[in-house]
């Protein structure tokens, strides 16, 4: 492996620390993931429709420590259900998206920056083999060799890494869709509750 690193030139360190930042990233990512599928509680949900219905804030008041993320959603709406309900709501999903998507930005630089470095590492590796070429001529293959596989070695690295990180980031962004997409049918059935049975 370290022979490998000391082939492929200086390229590869910024390689190195791109997927390094990306594997840790990936991992935060599907920590919180797991979690916040943990976290859910669509019995509580159903709940708080319910208790919408009977008017009973005080039994939902008990669900303001919920950590379920639709739950903080719903329950910032009824808070303001006097001020504007959907305002709120709004207000609770961009916060909740904000953390579904964070870092993600970190990830879609890496996908562009590691083949980037990769292409970057090629270049290199080809002039380091004209240069040895130039150098001591080429009756000497094992000296334009080095070059070559430096091109070669960044190039499938950067390719790697970005490959892998788009898979993660694609599967990510599904998650998002799908999270967001449950976020508005509940607000909206909350506001459809709210309009249909006149609750103030």
């Amino acid at each position: 492996m370290l022979t490998i690193i000391k082939q492929s030139g200086i390229i590869i360190y910024p390689l190195i620390l791109c997927s390094v930042i990306s594997l840790t990233v990936i991992i935060e990512r599907v920590f919180f993931w797991i979690s916040l599928k943990k976290k859910q509680d669509p019995i509580l949900r159903d709940q708080i429709f319910q208790s919408c219905k009977k008017r009973d804030w005080d039994n939902i008041k008990k669900t303001t420590t919920s950590k379920d993320h639709v739950i903080r959603i719903l329950i910032s709406g009824i808070v303001h259900k006097n001020f504007s309900l959907s305002k709120a709501m709004e207000a609770a999903t961009a916060e909740e998206i904000k953390k579904m998507r964070k870092y993600m930005n970190i990830v879609d630089t890496i996908i562009t920056a590691a083949p980037l470095l990769g292409i970057l590492g090629t270049v290199t590796g080809i002039i380091a083999s004209f240069s040895a070429i130039s150098s001591a001529g080429i009756d000497r293959p094992d000296v334009v060799s080095a070059g070559i596989a430096q091109a070669l070695i960044t190039t499938a690295t950067g390719l790697v890494i970005a490959l892998f990180s788009l898979f993660f980031y694609n599967f990510f962004n599904t998650q998002i869709e799908n999270a967001v997409s449950n976020i508005e049918s509940y607000t909206t059935s909350l506001e459809v509750l709210f309009e249909k049975e006149k609750i103030v």
